[in-house]
C-alpha cells in the first residue's frame, strides 16, 4: 500500500487523511508542514513528520494538500512541485462520493470527500478540492486549487476559477461564473457572474 503525506496539519488536512483512510487506497503517513514554530494548538502536532524539508531524507509515495485557503493551497503546491518534482500527486475519491468518471476530467491531487455528488461531463482542474455533501452538476468546470466548503452546491454549467472559494452551503446557480481568486460567502446564493477577486455574500450575493 502506498504512503502519503499529507500537507497541513489542520482541520481540513485532518478531513483529507480521512478520506484517504476511508478510500482503502493508501496509508496516511502523517503531515508535513512548511514551518514548525507555527503550529497551532489545534493542529495534529503529534503526527507531524517534520517541515518540508523532512521529504529530503525521507521517501514517501506521494503527497495530498490539505491546504483549505485556495490562494496558499495553489502557492505551496507550487513551492513543492519546484523542490520534489518526482513526487507524485495522485486523486482521493471517497468511496461515499460519486461522480462520473468516464466523462470526467480530474487533474492531478483533486480531492472529493464524503458525500460528494457531481454528475457528467465535469472538469477539475490540478489541487481541486470538494468537502462533503457538496454536488456539482453537468458541464461544470473547477479552476486550480478551486475550493468547495461543505454543502456547496453547482447548478449544471459553472465555472469556478482557479484559487476561488465557494463558502460551505452556497449556491451557484446554472451556467454562473465565478472569477479567479473570488470568494463566494457562506450561504449565498450567485445570481449573476462574479468578478475575478471579487468577495459576495448574500441573497442574491452582492459584492461587500
Amino acid at each position: 500500500m502506498k504512503r502519503i503525506a499529507v500537507i497541513g496539519a489542520g482541520g481540513c488536512a485532518r478531513e483529507v487523511a480521512f478520506t484517504i483512510r476511508d478510500a482503502g487506497a493508501a496509508e496516511v503517513a502523517g503531515y508535513l508542514v512548511s514551518d514548525l514554530s507555527k503550529l497551532a494548538a489545534t493542529d495534529a502536532r503529534a503526527e507531524v513528520l517534520g517541515d518540508f524539508s523532512w521529504l529530503e531524507s525521507h521517501a514517501i509515495d506521494g503527497l495530498v494538500m490539505g491546504i483549505g485557503n485556495p490562494p496558499v493551497r495553489a502557492r505551496v503546491a507550487d513551492e513543492l512541485l519546484a523542490r520534489f518534482p518526482k513526487i507524485d500527486w495522485p486523486t482521493f475519491i471517497h468511496p461515499a462520493a460519486r461522480i462520473d468518471r468516464a466523462s470526467a476530467a480530474l487533474g492531478r491531487g483533486v480531492v472529493l470527500c464524503a458525500g460528494v455528488v457531481a454528475t457528467v461531463n465535469l472538469v477539475l482542474d490540478d489541487f481541486v478540492l470538494v468537502h462533503y455533501l457538496c454536488a456539482a452538476g453537468h458541464e461544470g468546470r473547477l479552476g486550480r486549487a478551486a475550493v468547495l466548503n461543505p454543502g456547496a452546491i453547482l447548478a449544471g454549467g459553472v465555472t469556478i476559477g482557479a484559487e476561488a472559494l465557494i463558502g460551505a452551503g452556497a449556491r451557484v446557480l446554472q451556467y454562473r461564473s465565478v472569477g479567479a481568486g473570488a470568494v463566494v460567502g457562506a450561504g449565498a446564493v450567485v445570481t449573476r457572474d462574479v468578478a475575478p477577486g471579487t468577495t459576495v455574500v448574500g441573497i442574491p450575493a452582492r459584492a461587500k
